[in-house]
C-alpha cells in the first residue's frame, strides 16, 4: 500500500521529510487533547524527553510503518497521523529500564505506566508470537474528529501490518474514545488499568483525567 484517498483525504506512508510537520501537529493537537497530558495541566509536555522521542519516532518512520493523512482540498494540509513500529519480546525489559531511568515528569510517569501494562498484558506469550506492530500515537486534527479518519488510519495501519508480515497489532489506549474506535475495528481489550487504582507512594491517584477516560486499555488484534 502506498496511499489511499477518500473524500479528499489521502492516507500514505510517512516519510522523514514529514516529521517536522508531524512534530508541530503533535504539539498543537496530540499533547493538548491526550487525556493524561491534558489532565496534568502542564503546557510543556511536548518538550519532555524530546530528543529521545525524536530518535524513537524517526526509527519508526524508517520502518515504513507510520502514516500521514493529508487534506487534498486544503493544499495537502496534514490532518492526522499514526506513529507505529515493530516491537519484540526483548523490548519489554528494555522499556522497563528506560522508564525507571526517565525523569519523573508527566511524560516519564506516562511511560512508567505504559511499561507496567505492557509487562502485565504479556502479549508475546499470550498470542505465541515473536513480533507485533505497535500503534504508538494516533492523532487527528480537531476539525476532522468524528468523521471516521481515526478509524481509517487504524484500518490502513492494519493493512500495512499484514503486508509486512506482522501477526498482530497492539495499541495502548489512554482515552475512552480511542479504545472505543479500535474496538469497532475488531480490536479486543486484553488488559486494562483503572486510573483511580493506580496510585503513588502516598496513596494518591497518579492520573486523574476527566470522565469518561477512566482507564488505560491494551487493545490488540491478530492480523
Amino acid at each position: 500500500m502506498t496511499s489511499n484517498s477518500k473524500d479528499g483525504i489521502t492516507i500514505r506512508i510517512m516519510t522523514q521529510e514529514d516529521y517536522k510537520n508531524v512534530k508541530a501537529f503533535m504539539k498543537d493537537d496530540f499533547f493538548t487533547s491526550e487525556p493524561l497530558c491534558q489532565a496534568s495541566g502542564e503546557t510543556t509536555v511536548h518538550q519532555q524527553n524530546e530528543k529521545e522521542n525524536d530518535i524513537y519516532h524517526l526509527s519508526m518512520i524508517a520502518q515504513g510503518t507510520c502514516l500521514v493523512a493529508l487534506d487534498e482540498n486544503n493544499g495537502g494540509r496534514l490532518v492526522g497521523f499514526v506513529l507505529a513500529g515493530a516491537q519484540y519480546p526483548e523490548d519489554i525489559e528494555k522499556h522497563r529500564i528506560e522508564a525507571d531511568a526517565m525523569e519523573k515528569n508527566v511524560w516519564g510517569r506516562i511511560f512508567v505506566m505504559l511499561s507496567k501494562i505492557e509487562r502485565e498484558a504479556n502479549l508475546f506469550q499470550r498470542f505465541g508470537i515473536s513480533k507485533v506492530l505497535y500503534s504508538h500515537i494516533t492523532s487527528v486534527d480537531t476539525s476532522m474528529r468524528g468523521k471516521g479518519l481515526g478509524s481509517r488510519l487504524a484500518a490502513t495501519l492494519m493493512d500495512v501490518g499484514r503486508s509486512k508480515g506482522f501477526p498482530a497489532m497492539v495499541a495502548y489506549c489512554t482515552s475512552f474514545f480511542s479504545a472505543r474506535q479500535k474496538e469497532a475495528l475488531g480490536m479486543q481489550c486484553i488488559h486494562s488499568l483503572t486510573y483511580a487504582d493506580y496510585k503513588d507512594d502516598q496513596g494518591r491517584p497518579i492520573f486523574t483525567p476527566a470522565a469518561p477516560n477512566t482507564m488505560a486499555r491494551v487493545m490488540a488484534i491478530k492480523l
